[in-house]
């Protein structure tokens, strides 16, 4: 990658990172590696389907915290507009050992404009999930979050593609004083090594807010794309 890309990446996530990642104090830290890998086809000209399964390992890279499969179908309805419809089945470790099974349903909406050589997009998720139906006390109660999620990227035309995004998760399910409870920071580049094959490698760190025992992460993403 061309020394003035990288050093222009710096540049908007030093400020970025400063705002939104500066340590409370008594926060618990951890580490951690999420990788994934995709897969899309084309149905017709505008509508696609896809599916990807990932996973993520926390307590410092030893254990793994989660495992879900996620799939959908996203549809384009012109240069800007896109929307999608998904389902994920997680399975989420806890501290007893014991694997919680969660479902989830979601929407998007997503905005995106180029600005050469930038490219901006605006994506604004609904998701309902149901945790341990019928396993726990209040299985089958749903959790309600909107997630507005705002990139910034480099379109240079060639096979990197740097970027830095930030994103915010809202509570929906009891009135808050506090908009959000969650804060996902993250810096990282595409590589298309062909037509139809793509790598990501990103720098996340999320932090929860408002909540009485907060926790930050630092996570390392790896992911993996096919495009049919």
């Amino acid at each position: 990658m061309p020394f003035k890309t990288v050093r222009l990446l710096v540049f908007l996530v030093f400020p970025t990172g400063l705002l939104f990642s500066s340590p409370l104090m008594g926060q618990e830290k951890d580490a951690g590696l999420w990788t994934s890998v995709s897969f899309e086809a084309k149905l017709v000209k505008k509508a696609a389907f896809n599916i990807s399964q990932e996973f993520r390992f926390n307590e410092n890279i030893t254990e793994l915290g989660a495992a879900f499969t996620d799939a959908g179908l996203s549809y384009k309805l012109n240069k800007h507009f896109q929307f999608a419809v998904n389902y994920r089945f997680t399975q989420r470790h806890r501290v007893d050992d014991y694997y919680s099974f969660r479902h989830r349903f979601y929407a998007d909406i997503k905005y995106s404009h180029k600005l050469k050589p930038f490219g901006i997009s605006l994506r604004t998720r609904f998701q309902d999930q149901y945790s341990d139906i019928g396993r726990a006390s209040d299985g089958g109660i749903p959790e309600y979050y909107l997630r507005n999620k705002l990139s910034l990227g480099l379109d240079l035309n060639k096979r990197y593609s740097p970027y830095i995004s930030v994103e915010l998760f809202s509570p929906l399910n009891y009135p808050r004083y506090n908009a959000f409870d969650n804060i996902r920071t993250t810096a990282g580049i595409e590589y298309a090594i062909s037509k139809h094959h793509k790598i990501d490698i990103s720098y996340m760190i999320q932090k929860e807010v408002n909540v009485s025992e907060p926790q930050m992460d630092f996570v390392l993403g790896l992911g993996y794309s096919y495009k049919l």
